[in-house]
C-alpha cells in the first residue's frame, strides 16, 4: 500500500460522489457525512461500517450522533489516503440506504 499523490486524490475525490478530501492534522482524509431520522439508524450504520472494516482490517474514525453519522478514511500507517481508503469509502457508500 502507497501513498497517493495529491493530483490523484483530487481525481479520484471527484469521481466519488458525497465525499470529500479534506486535511487533519498534516493528513489527507476522505469525509463523508451520512443523515438519518434517529439515533437508532444511525447507530446500525455505524454498526455495519464497522464490520466492513474490521473485515478489511482497515478501520475508519466513526462519530456517530442523534440523525447522522460522520465517516472519515484514511490510511494511519501512511499518513494520508491510499487506494483502500477510496475502496472502503465506496464501500461505505454501498451501505447507505438513505
Amino acid at each position: 500500500m502507497k501513498k497517493l499523490a495529491d493530483n490523484l486524490i483530487e481525481r479520484k475525490s471527484i469521481a466519488l460522489a458525497g465525499w470529500e478530501a479534506t486535511k487533519v492534522d498534516d493528513e489527507k482524509r476522505l469525509r463523508r457525512v451520512f443523515t438519518f431520522d434517529d439515533f437508532v439508524s444511525a447507530m446500525a450504520f455505524s454498526v455495519k461500517v464497522g464490520m466492513v472494516a474490521e473485515k478489511a482490517d482497515h478501520h475508519p474514525v466513526l462519530l456517530t450522533e442523534w440523525g447522522k453519522v460522520t465517516v472519515s478514511w484514511w490510511s494511519h500507517s501512511l499518513g494520508g489516503l491510499s487506494e483502500k481508503d477510496f475502496e472502503m469509502a465506496a464501500k461505505t457508500s454501498d451501505l447507505y440506504e438513505g
